[in-house]
């Protein structure tokens, strides 16, 4: 019979047993009324003398995903989860926490302060909070090392990692993996521990195992290292030893203070931040939350190059049959040889088996007649970046495609509604602008144009997702919003060549800063014939300076491609490790005095702000003309696209951090240094400084 019931959590009497059932979806967060709900159901459970020992299970997808990270904005309401957690330790009748999905954050720290665990086969446990600039506060650093060892617990504090209820179970955090129905499995793992006289087994009593006093400077060279920048990780560090140092109730304490001094930090902010304009960006205008994406399920991409080659493995790796199109039998077979390189590589790296290879290898067919293409969901166009090379592709596809067909450019510049004009259907037309290397970047730049169908948009947001994509939708502008800011920046550093920096004091500046390679250190991966030609397809449009800054063609003129040909703005030797060029120092100066333009000395922070306001100005101009929804989708995309440091909150909320009064006189010293064409403070600059607003209000 039903014993009590809050508004997400509910307590049936089965016999001598509680079973308590937490329902508040989508994925059952801490929030104030399962707290107070979870205290109730162990008061029930103290007060019932019948009752020998209790459950928590969860209804819905998932156990306990972590807190509500919206009550984060506000002061937390009683009982704060430590006071649940302690409640929970302190029971005298064993509870079992019955785990599915996930167990995350503070659902794990609920799951640990119970007597014993058991998950379905396919759960999940972890926790998650670094990635948001924080650390467990309510017993998860104490409690976990205890269970499982101080070595194998600091690497799932300070990485955020999830590990699977088998890994978990062999690690000692979970007692029991069952295969389904998890409440029978639960409900009788129970009742025989009940039967067999089992006690109450708190992890709070476990000593901390012993281990080696080495791990701590070991993962703090490594954190320091993988995660540059980011405060927490390290934090978890220090946080860990204290763990080893200190009785258990003054380490809950010490836990407890360490995880709110980060909350309030501006790294946990700008965290926090990303993590929910990521899904945010997910909420497209014009696109209802019940709209129905279409059903992809066989794909076609055009063009068997560099990204065709990546896109074709994104939807392999999805589970989804691709057919790659081509001009040759050659061209394609040398792209299938190349994807099966990319896939032999995770193989390498242990991300897949060898078996799973060879099913994802299946999934893909080739083709050199767009017949083959007939019966396919989803066609991406991905061939060279020429307007009538594309637009000659749109016509075959409407001659052979399915009416419900979609047809998908991958163009990263050029204009999405003379593409979509082409089409005998432009509702049936969008942008899937992926990055490159496409299997590797988590950045889906979709892009809508004005008579693109709702439900086509939805689907390519659905697919970026099935894809493990970060999807963001863009508006019509040369450049989207990716590749229009990143010209800004990229203009800035070339305009500060001419004045006198050097490439290395560029890329020094903006690596420091959080960036993970400079501007031309990434040219030269990228390779400069390929700036070149990027650059001859915009010149036209270039203002005049612009277009007399032609260093990238003097550097292929020279026989410096980058990498590829060991000599670009950098020389390289046979490992690829750059070192200073002189004879680009040499080409630098021929050039300025070319032109009578004289070297000055440039600083440090002059190459920041020019190489940063120059996007958050452009950014501006975007939002104002609405090629992006919300200044949060333009930080989504910096972050996963470009290397933006996540514990900067992308450039928007940079700019807010740093105040828009401060960038505005910014723009307004670089208008007279630089040139108001490139500098003048963008109407939406103006407007929000007077109204003393940032981008976030």
């Amino acid at each position: 019979m039903k014993k009590l019931d809050t508004q997400t959590v509910s307590v049936a009497k089965r016999g001598s047993l509680l079973v308590v059932t937490i329902d508040n979806p989508p994925v059952n967060a801490l929030s104030h009324s399962v707290r107070a709900g979870l205290l109730e159901a162990v008061n029930a459970l103290e007060s019932d003398a019948d009752a020998r020992a209790m459950v928590i299970i969860c209804k819905g997808r998932t156990f306990i995903a972590g807190a509500d990270i919206h009550e984060f904005k506000r002061p937390m309401q009683a009982p704060l989860l430590g006071e649940v957690i302690e409640r929970l330790d302190a029971a005298t009748k064993p509870i079992v926490a019955a785990i599915h999905g996930t167990a995350l954050g503070g659902g794990l720290e609920v799951a640990l302060a119970c007597s014993y665990r058991i998950a379905l086969d396919q759960a999940r446990v972890g926790f998650p909070e670094v990635k948001l600039g924080i650390l467990p506060g309510s017993g998860g650093s104490v409690r976990l090392p205890r269970l499982i060892g101080v070595a194998p617990a600091l690497t799932m504090i300070s990485e955020g990692g999830q590990i699977s209820a088998r890994d978990a179970c062999d690690k000692g955090l979970i007692d029991a993996v069952v295969s389904e129905d998890l409440e029978a499995a639960a409900i009788s793992f129970t009742e025989k521990l009940v039967a067999e006289g089992a006690k109450v087994c708190r992890v709070s009593a476990l000593p901390v195992p012993g281990f080696d006093p080495a791990v701590f400077d070991t993962s703090r060279a490594m954190l320091s290292k993988k995660y540059k920048g980011f405060r927490a990780p390290l934090v978890a560090v220090d946080l860990m030893k204290m763990v080893t140092e200190t009785p258990f109730a003054e380490a809950i304490a010490s836990e407890y203070k360490v995880c709110k001094d980060l909350l309030v930090s501006p790294q946990s902010r700008a965290l926090r931040h990303i993590f929910a304009a990521e899904r945010e960006a997910l909420n497209v205008a014009g696109v209802g939350a019940d709209l129905r994406p279409r059903d992809v399920r066989r794909v076609a991409i055009v063009g068997p190059g560099t990204m065709g080659r990546g896109i074709a493995c994104c939807f392999q790796n999805a589970g989804i049959p691709v057919i790659l199109i081509g001009r040759s039998d050659d061209s394609l077979a040398s792209a299938v040889k190349a994807i099966r390189k990319i896939h032999e590589a995770n193989v390498k790296r242990g991300g897949i088996t060898a078996d799973e290879m060879e099913r994802r290898m299946a999934l893909l067919t080739t083709a050199t007649s767009y017949e083959a293409v007939a019966d396919v969901d989803l066609v991406i166009e991905a061939v060279t970046e020429e307007l009538n090379v594309k637009k000659d592709i749109f016509a075959r596809l409407d001659a052979v495609l399915r009416k419900d067909a979609i047809i998908a450019t991958n163009t990263s510049f050029l204009d999405i509604e003379e593409l979509a004009a082409s089409s005998a259907d432009p509702s049936r037309v969008a942008g899937m602008h992926f990055f490159n290397p496409a299997h590797v970047m988590k950045l889906l730049e979709n892009v809508r144009a004005l008579k693109t169908a709702p439900d086509v948009l939805a689907t390519t947001t659905a697919l970026g997702k099935r894809l493990g994509k970060v999807p963001v939708m863009a508006g019509r502008s040369e450049g989207f919003i990716a590749n229009r800011m990143l010209s800004k920046r990229t203009r800035e550093a070339q305009f500060l060549l001419e004045d006198g920096a050097t490439p290395q004091q560029v890329d020094r500046v903006l690596t420091a800063f959080g960036f993970p390679i400079g501007p031309f250190a990434l040219a030269d991966l990228a390779g400069m014939d390929i700036m070149a030609a990027a650059r001859a397809a915009r010149v036209a449009r270039m203002s005049p300076r612009e277009q007399r800054c032609n260093i990238v063609d003097r550097l292929v003129a020279a026989g410096r491609l980058g990498q590829k040909s060991s000599a670009g703005y950098y020389a390289y030797d046979e490992s690829r490790k750059p070192s200073h060029a002189p004879e680009v120092d040499m080409l630098l100066e021929a050039y300025r005095s070319e032109y009578g333009l004289a070297a000055r000395a440039i600083t440090d922070e002059e190459i920041l702000e020019r190489c940063l306001y120059a996007m958050v100005n452009e950014a501006a101009k975007i939002l104002e003309e609405g090629g992006a929804a919300r200044p949060g989708d333009i930080d989504v995309i910096w972050t996963n696209g470009f290397g933006f440091p996540t514990y900067l909150g992308g450039p928007m909320f940079y700019a807010d951090a740093v105040g828009l009064p401060r960038v505005k006189e910014a723009l307004d010293k670089y208008s007279e240094l630089v040139g108001e064409p490139f500098f003048k403070p963008a109407p939406l600059i103006e407007r929000l400084v007077a109204e003393g607003r940032g981008f976030y209000g």
